[in-house]
């Protein structure tokens, strides 16, 4: 929702009826959060370009109910598949209590969480990608609909001197290329061992590592994402219009000052990590 509102976004991209006409779960409650984040207690014709190229938004703003909902709806099933696998028994052989009988099985293959963790890997990686399109829309000045290049208000004598968010938005490109490679799926690579007896494994292990590993590139790439969408909507200097949003930036304000003279932005964005695992602001229920 920064991003949409520091980029002048169309609002209406995000209205109840679309999700209607396409009902997944996730894609509604994205849709209505952004909806809700982006009322204004005023109109908003000031807030958005009216030209005829914001008349559809970039992909990665446009379709941000349908990239981040996916995620939404898939940890339900991930979340059911970890939890029935979490409380089974995946050992061999199974004795049955009530015979006595020892049955020999198959119960250690983890096939569902290798699957699992290859669905997470994929849709984590995709709003990390998400993410790093809309920072170099934010960044990129033939894009962002008037704010300065790399989001520093540069002086004509201090040009060459001042890089705001440049390399923030190389690491970005950095974690998201990083994440993409990973959402191979480790299920595919099954190898036969111990002399073809297990000749049929999961690769559930490798998967969950990877699914890992995702994860913390993800949070550092929404971490940078909320960063430069913050230090955007700095410029813009209008975020008053929109309570919500307004009090967003605030959160993002009380870990991290904007960028004015060029700085090591590492602390930043573990603040901005620490504040998306435990802070309750950052956690949105439906």
């Amino acid at each position: 929702a920064l991003s949409i509102h520091a980029l002048k976004g169309n609002a209406r991209h995000y209205h109840p009826v679309i999700s209607e006409a396409k009902p997944f779960p996730g894609q509604a409650f994205v849709a209505a959060q952004i909806t809700r984040l982006l009322k204004a207690k005023i109109s908003t014709r000031h807030l958005e370009d009216d030209s005829l190229d914001a008349l559809q938004d970039p992909y990665s703003l446009r379709c941000t109910p349908q990239v981040a909902g996916v995620l939404y709806d898939g940890l339900e099933w991930i979340r059911t598949w970890v939890e029935i696998e979490a409380n089974s028994s995946n050992d061999n052989p199974i004795f049955d209590p009530a015979t006595g009988e020892i049955l020999m099985g198959g119960n250690f293959y983890g096939g569902h969480i290798a699957f699992a963790m290859d669905g997470l890997k994929a849709a984590l990686a995709s709003v990390a990608d998400m993410c790093d399109r809309q920072i170099m829309l934010l960044v990129s000045p033939n894009l962002n609909r008037g704010l300065p290049g790399d989001l520093v208000r540069k002086p004509p004598h201090e040009k060459g001197l001042r890089h705001g968010f440049k390399a923030m938005s190389i690491s970005s490109s950095a974690l998201t290329a990083e994440a993409l490679k990973l959402t191979m799926p480790a299920a595919s690579f099954s190898r036969s061992t111990e002399s073809h007896n297990q000749d049929k494994v999961s690769m559930g292990t490798i998967a969950a590592r990877d699914a890992e590993r995702i994860c913390t590139l993800t949070e550092r790439v929404v971490a940078i994402h909320l960063l430069a969408a913050a230090q955007a909507c700095d410029i813009r200097d209008n975020t008053n219009a929109r309570p919500l949003l307004s009090k967003t930036m605030g959160k993002i304000r009380s870990v991290s000052a904007p960028v004015i003279e060029d700085r090591a932005m590492d602390k930043d964005i573990e603040n901005i990590c620490t504040a998306i695992r435990y802070s309750d602001f950052f956690k949105i229920k439906p």
